[in-house]
């Protein structure tokens, strides 16, 4: 029997570009994972989201005015 592997849930940042107007908003709530370019656009610096800055994500996520910004689940 082989001893099971713990399973994590990895949160990853992704933007929708084409939903995206540059408020700055994201960057603004979360400027530890994006940057914002000279007209307002994230640049998210690492798609991975750790543990300590998921409430952080959550929030920029949820305060997106156009809801362009995701906090998406996945497994590792």
């Amino acid at each position: 029997m082989t001893p099971a592997t713990p399973v994590t849930s990895a949160k990853t940042l992704r933007i929708d570009r084409i939903a995206c107007t540059g408020q700055g908003l994201c960057g603004e709530l979360l400027p530890e994972l994006i940057d914002l370019d000279e007209w307002g656009y994230p640049i998210v610096k690492d798609r991975a989201v750790p543990d300590h800055l998921r409430a952080h994500a959550r929030r920029a996520a949820a305060a997106c005015p156009l809801l362009a910004l995701h906090l998406d689940a996945g497994r590792t």
